[in-house]
């Protein structure tokens, strides 16, 4: 099987933008062949630009599943409007359905002739859509001025054989989301939390003593295992933070690695102790934030508009901080993204979905996205320093665990590969298998997903 890899989001967000492009002190001929590649661009660039400029009509088919969701609908339908006016040659049909179908929806509807124009896509869904035939390169949507704002190792994490697929809105490390109002009850410093396992453990004996003034338990610690794709991310996220991998660089499983041990080791005394609600997926544990009924548990710093979303007075009690350190581990983590895939259905079509991309990832439009909305990392360098991110409580808490961020390596059949991850860590809880015996189970059923 062709390996595909995407980097590591590691150090994304403070490096400094590169170009490509040498200085000055060249030859002749240097510069002449800089110049002659700089027309041929611009000449690129410019007929991309005017080949779509007829104004003919154009439906434009985005496919999107944040729209059936409460707290990210009306911007949505703010973005539609926005676009449609500046546009008006333009009409944007949705394309829906939950989080967990749209996917494969989209794929199974080009298997029928029917393609989306644009995808609104997690990072980890790129393989699966370039190994799919509709993922186009950026490099044929974008505007040159526009790609090459982007972070170049945040581009690199988008790419695959070398190629940039995905045009990220912004980025987000696993941050560890607490109540502050839990912890004073709990007699706990709501300005200290945690930074190690072992402080979170000793914290969680005195947080799973309380209740709500309903009666209802309060949970200490949530971490994901039900069976969804993005789980297995955030599975790969846990370990990292004990300095464990499941498979590295070069795609070679590592699941035997001590450092991952450690960490299932941890997931399993963490649901004996009855600390971490069991099979929950995320959208269950921002409930139970919400209600007040979970002290701790990780998140993507988008996750708090889900809980806000619930309950509006989350945001008087919620702060975030950096992973938890676990073993030799330094608390790295894992970082994801929201990214749009273009699909190449025509000139026209292509040129809609530039125009609506580059519409959309801008301050103007994004700026109230991140601040009232899901607070998240920009992506692009002339966007770094947004009022939003600078006024953002929750993305102060980030610390530097984008700094810290661990590579992910990702390949075709990455989403079977996360689900049997979650297998393996609801065999450790619910199954109450001892965590030898489910490693080897995982080992043999991961072996034919292997790049």
């Amino acid at each position: 099987m062709k390996k595909r890899r995407l980097a590591a989001l590691a150090l994304a967000c403070v490096m400094a933008l590169t170009t490509g492009c040498s200085g000055g002190g060249g030859s002749t001929a240097g510069s002449a062949a800089d110049t002659e590649a700089k027309t041929e661009a611009g000449a690129k660039e410019e007929a991309k630009t005017s080949e779509a400029g007829s104004g003919e009509k154009v439906t434009l088919k985005i496919a999107n599943y944040a729209v059936l969701e409460k707290g990210y609908d009306e911007f949505w339908s703010s973005v539609k409007a926005g676009y449609e006016e500046k546009y008006p040659n333009v009409t944007i049909e949705w394309v829906t359905a939950p989080y967990g179908e749209i996917l494969n929806q989209v794929i199974n509807m080009a298997g029928g002739g029917d393609r989306v124009d644009c995808i609104f896509s997690e990072m980890i869904w790129l393989p699966a859509l370039v190994d799919s035939g509709l993922a186009m390169p950026m490099k044929d949507v974008l505007d040159e001025s526009f790609l090459n704002d982007y972070y170049a190792n945040i581009l690199e994490a988008h790419s695959v054989d070398g190629e940039v697929y995905g045009a990220p809105l912004y980025v987000s490390p696993s941050l560890l989301f607490y109540n502050k109002e839990l912890f004073k009850k709990a007699g706990l410093d709501p300005e200290q939390p945690p930074k190690t396992y072992d402080e979170m453990l000793t914290m969680a004996e005195k947080l799973s003593t309380l209740t709500t003034d309903d009666g209802n338990k309060v949970y200490a610690f949530g971490q994901p295992t039900a069976s969804v794709i993005v789980i297995g991310s955030s599975i790969q996220a846990f370990a990292a933070n004990f300095g464990g991998k499941v498979i590295d660089d070069n795609g070679k499983l590592t699941a035997d690695d001590p450092a991952f041990k450690e960490s299932l080791e941890m997931l399993k005394l963490l649901d004996q102790k009855g600390y971490n609600p069991q099979n929950a997926k995320p959208k269950d544990l921002r409930n139970l934030f919400a209600l007040g009924q979970l002290a701790m548990y990780y998140d993507n710093s988008w996750g708090f508009n889900g809980a806000k979303s619930i309950n509006p007075d989350v945001v008087n009690f919620a702060a975030a901080a950096e992973p938890l350190k676990g073993g030799n581990g330094d608390g790295a983590s894992t970082l994801q993204s929201h990214c749009f895939v273009a699909v190449d259905n025509g000139p026209e079509h292509v040129e809609a979905v530039k125009n609506f991309i580059q519409y959309v990832i801008t301050p103007e439009v994004l700026n109230d996205y991140i601040a009232n909305i899901a607070p998240a990392l920009p992506a692009k360098n002339s966007m770094k320093d947004m009022e939003a991110v600078k006024n953002s409580p929750i993305l102060n808490g980030a610390g530097d665990s984008v700094e810290k961020a661990e590579p992910v390596y990702m390949f075709p059949t990455l989403s079977e590969f996360n689900l049997e991850l979650c297998a393996l860590s609801q065999a450790v809880t619910v199954g109450g298998e001892d965590v030898d015996t489910a490693i080897e189970g995982f080992k043999t059923a991961v072996q034919p997903l292997l790049p």
